[in-house]
């Protein structure tokens, strides 16, 4: 085989990706405008959203808190042990808050509760797709996206920034705890430093991106279930692809959302 025909074989393999991500681009594009659009629109499943409120919100707060939790205490004894080198040891209360509130706590919130919800949404989903649940709706006259996937990304949308809201405080809350009873940092000035330095715009941002987060689990969960192909490995094919193309997606979000506010 010659370098020519070498060159025209991997020219249109990357053509054919390239296509291909275009395509699933706008598929899910199409399919999240299709969801949206279904909130301007009667009726609305006001019971379901209560319940995917607490199923998605309610359940995942002991995961969130938890994690950060540790985090925050970790965070402390990493910004600790590097401020010690150049005698900046009191800089651990502002940066410890300012990169829970900031950053980890969206992103660890946001791909925690995707690892949670977005493969219970897909295998759901998926599930009702193989056993033709969803076609047994639309025969039934309900809209499948306005009863089954609305209501779920809704509820994510709306119940993320009050979990990384939470999940900031607790965060904070375990750097003071290291910091105070591990560190042999003041508790005053910890509680000074933290508030001092923190500004209405850390926040903000930070629940601007949860919100933004949420969407996108959600989204990537009920497009995967809804796709789902027949049979158990379908199922299982799109319970694993909401959980990677949702984690991605909610790490390239916040590159993005990070540049926009700072």
């Amino acid at each position: 085989m010659t370098a020519a025909h070498l060159l025209l074989g991997l020219a249109a393999s990357i053509g054919r990706s390239t296509l291909g991500l275009l395509a699933a681009t706008g598929r899910v594009a199409i399919f999240a405008a299709d969801a949206v659009s279904q909130l301007f629109r009667p009726p609305w499943y006001w019971g379901e959203l209560g319940r995917q409120l607490i199923r998605i919100g309610y359940f995942s707060l002991p995961v969130v808190g938890l994690t950060t939790l540790f985090t925050g205490g970790a965070l402390a004894l990493q910004i600790y042990a590097g401020g010690s080198r150049f005698n900046a040891e009191t800089v651990v209360p502002s940066i410890v808050a300012i990169g829970i509130v900031r950053e980890l706590g969206p992103v660890l919130g946001g791909l925690m509760v995707a690892g949670r919800v977005a493969s219970s949404i897909a295998a759901e989903l998926g599930t009702m797709r193989v056993t033709e649940q969803i076609d047994a709706l639309t025969t039934l006259s309900t809209d499948p996206m306005k009863y089954l996937v609305l209501p779920r990304v809704l509820a994510a949308t709306l119940a993320l920034p009050v979990l990384v809201g939470l999940g900031d405080v607790i965060g904070v809350m375990g750097g003071y705890l290291v910091g105070v009873y591990r560190l042999d940092i003041n508790a005053a000035n910890y509680i000074r430093n933290t508030v001092d330095f923190l500004t209405t715009m850390d926040v903000v941002s930070g629940l601007v991106k949860a919100a933004a987060f949420g969407f996108i689990l959600a989204l990537m969960g009920c497009y995967h279930g809804y796709n789902s192909g027949r049979g158990a490995q379908g199922v299982g094919r799109a319970t694993t692809d909401a959980v990677v193309s949702a984690s991605v997606l909610i790490l390239a979000a916040n590159y993005l959302l990070t540049e926009l506010f700072f």
